[in-house]
């Protein structure tokens, strides 16, 4: 049983903030139903290709984002705009502890969903809202879309080459970094909640807003800012303060170099044959090789160059340098530490065959961590929800399907 076995949520969330943060409570045990719209549901369900492909190599209509989002969690479609599908979903409230939705500022409240009517329901119901901007403020009403978000919050203004780099710009994110944060801390603060409400029977309001939680992430950035009212600039892939710590260039590839002293530095440059620049003094301190980086690093690179990925990683190891390589998908995949943590884990599902998806890096040793099933199709539990949660015949069922509520 996992650790939130007892824990019942009504997913209302679509895209990524939302589903992220249920998937994680999906993993810990936690029984979710996702409630999506009828024929067309989650929009990432049509975000593709990629597509997932059955055994036979055809691509299904499964798409990789949200198969990435969705494991563990039950699905029922809902239409919300009709009378007999607000009733749905305040009788699943009244079933439930958490609900969690991220619609835009006051359009849940039209239908009667919203927090102050749900709560009518169920005292101590925990609720969650995610939005761009948070339920207050001049921006409250925008939309919030993370590649805007990233910009608006600092983001992009440290993440990109260095400024004087030709050609240089502020750049995103590989991955919606600021949807996924702010899924975490939905996470948390829903546990959190569920902790309070265990304690005092008290259900509360959960407000989370994307730009809240991009300028939280700016972590020690954010407070060198407010520490010294200094704008912070881009760096690249380099370090203000150490130097080098940052990528370089292989024969093969690119690695990362975290020489984060003195020794350290040394045991780099003797490894790669030029020791004499440990002892130069503009290069002899970290100081000394802050100020003299352009000099420095040239050489570094030439140096680098004469080796591959591989074998540069090798001989730092030993030598005790910090280092990592630049991996792409294939390689990550392939490497025998992610192979040995059991990353990727393949489960049975009755369009794709065998899918394949990147498992919860939670360990919990006595509440273990479970794929209990793969994501699901569209409305796949419709049925089985609506009797078991409701006890709904098969005959109201059939009814509710023909008015289009569900």
């Amino acid at each position: 049983m996992g650790a939130l076995s007892h824990i019942r949520i009504l997913d209302l969330s679509r895209v990524l903030a939302g589903p992220w943060c249920t998937q994680n409570l999906a993993d810990l045990g936690a029984d979710v139903i996702k409630v999506e719209r009828p024929e067309t549901g989650d929009d990432t369900r049509h975000w593709g290709p990629p597509f997932a492909r059955d055994a036979e190599g055809k691509e299904t209509e499964e798409t990789a984002y949200f198969i990435a989002i969705n494991r563990n969690k039950r699905s029922i479609t809902i239409d919300i705009s009709k009378t007999e599908g607000q009733e749905i979903v305040r009788q699943l409230t009244a079933e439930s502890d958490v609900v969690i939705e991220n619609y835009k500022v006051g359009q849940l409240a039209k239908y009667g969903l919203d927090y102050q009517s749900l709560k009518k329901i169920k005292p101590n119901l925990i609720y969650c809202s995610i939005t761009g901007f948070g339920q207050n403020g001049p921006y409250a009403h925008r939309p919030g879309y993370d590649f805007i978000v990233q910009g608006m919050g600092g983001f992009m203004s440290v993440t990109g080459e260095a400024e004087d780099f030709p050609g240089s710009s502020p750049q995103k994110a590989g991955v919606a970094i600021v949807d996924i944060f702010t899924g975490m801390y939905a996470a948390t603060a829903i546990l959190a909640a569920v902790v309070h409400r265990d304690h005092t029977g008290e259900g509360q309001y959960i407000d989370l807003a994307l730009l809240d939680t991009q300028i939280a992430v700016m972590a020690n950035v954010g407070s060198a800012y407010l520490c010294s009212n200094e704008v912070p600039r881009r760096w690249g892939n380099a370090s203000p303060t150490i130097v080098p710590y940052q990528t370089l260039p292989t024969s093969d590839g690119w690695m990362i170099i975290g020489a984060g002293n003195d020794g350290q530095f040394r045991h780099f440059v003797t490894v790669g044959g030029e020791d004499h620049l440990a002892n130069n003094p503009l290069f002899s301190t970290n100081p000394s090789r802050v100020e003299n980086r352009d000099k420095l690093v040239p050489l570094l690179e030439t140096m680098t160059r004469k080796k591959t990925k591989a074998e540069w990683i090798r001989m730092l190891e030993e030598a005790g340098v910090p280092c990592g390589p630049i991996n792409d998908l294939s390689e990550v995949f392939a490497n025998e530490q992610v192979q040995a943590r059991g990353i990727q884990v393949d489960v049975p599902h009755h369009t794709v065959g065998i899918m394949k998806l990147v498992s919860s890096p939670m360990k919990l040793s006595a509440t273990p961590v479970e794929i209990r099933f793969p994501p699901p199709t569209l409305g796949q539990h419709t049925d089985e929800i609506l009797g078991e949660r409701l006890n709904l015949s098969k005959h109201e069922i059939e009814v509710l399907k023909n008015k289009g509520a569900i």
